[in-house]
């Protein structure tokens, strides 16, 4: 059995979609000229076989390829929005407060991208705490499967619009 893995809609805030968008068009722009002219110059060294610099600058490259075709699948299948509203309803953008195993854990809701420049831990809203949490008011019970196929039920006890 296979899976075809199918990109799903990311809310990001119209900052992060604007941080994002400027790393990526740095990136494919500049960034790319900038290592094709280290790849070129550590070539122009020798043999390629032990030539530290040349490889390293083509190590460079491949990270740098994968971060464009991360941030172009992101940026295409994202969902801009404002800050959520305060009114004690989960939804992306938040940080959310629940009770779980005795212990109140604290995080942001949506993508990493947002929480750029914070220590927060992050849930896609689309983990199975995320699903199961989003669009609940402060003070309901939700209740989802681990992956071991636990069931695991929390307390949603507060949520707040993130400001980064």
């Amino acid at each position: 059995m296979s899976e075809t893995a199918t990109p799903t809609a990311s809310y990001l805030t119209q900052e992060a979609f604007d941080r994002l968008k400027a790393e990526l068009d740095q990136l494919s722009g500049e960034g790319r000229t900038e290592i094709a002219k280290k790849i070129e110059a550590a070539r122009d060294e020798g043999d390629l076989k032990e030539n530290g610099g040349y490889h390293a600058a083509k190590e460079e490259q491949g990270k740098m390829e994968a971060r464009i075709r991360q941030l172009t699948q992101l940026l295409d299948n994202a969902t801009v929005g404002t800050k959520p509203a305060d009114d004690g309803i989960v939804e992306p953008g938040m940080v959310v407060t629940v009770a779980m195993f005795g212990d109140d854990i604290t995080f942001l809701l949506g993508s990493r991208e947002i929480a750029e420049g914070t220590d927060l831990e992050v849930y896609s809203e689309k983990s199975p705490l995320g699903a199961a949490i989003n669009g609940k008011k402060v003070g309901a019970k939700a209740t989802y499967s681990a992956p071991n196929g636990k069931k695991i039920e929390v307390t949603i006890k507060g949520a707040k619009p993130h400001v980064p």
